[in-house]
C-alpha cells in the first residue's frame, strides 16, 4: 500500500502561493512539488496565507487543478498543512 507523504503550502518572492506534495529537499532558491495547485484567490475568513495552511481554502476561494509536477523559485516560505487544510485544497474550490 502507498501513502501520500504530508502536503505542503509554499509562497513565493512573485506572492503565489501553492500547494503540493515535496519532491526532494526545499532550498530558499527552489523547491519540487507533485500534485502542484496554485490559489488564485482566497477570502478574508482564511485569515491570510496561514489559515490556508491550517484550515485549507474556503468554497468561495479559487484553487487551480492540480499539475502532476512542478518546480517553483524564489521561496519564501513552505509550510507542512493540517489534514483538514490538505482535503480543502485537493477538492480545488473555484467559487
Amino acid at each position: 500500500m502507498t501513502t501520500k507523504k504530508q502536503m505542503v503550502m509554499v509562497t513565493t518572492e512573485a506572492r503565489g502561493v501553492f500547494a503540493g506534495y515535496l519532491v526532494g529537499k526545499a532550498t530558499k532558491e527552489r523547491v519540487k512539488l507533485r500534485e502542484s495547485r496554485m490559489c488564485v484567490r482566497w477570502t478574508s475568513q482564511m485569515r491570510g496565507v496561514e489559515g490556508l495552511a491550517a484550515l485549507g481554502p474556503s468554497a468561495q476561494g479559487r484553487v487551480s487543478p492540480a499539475v502532476p509536477e512542478k518546480e517553483l523559485f524564489g521561496i519564501t516560505s513552505v509550510t507542512v498543512m493540517t489534514a483538514e487544510a490538505a482535503e480543502r485544497w485537493e477538492a480545488e474550490p473555484w467559487g
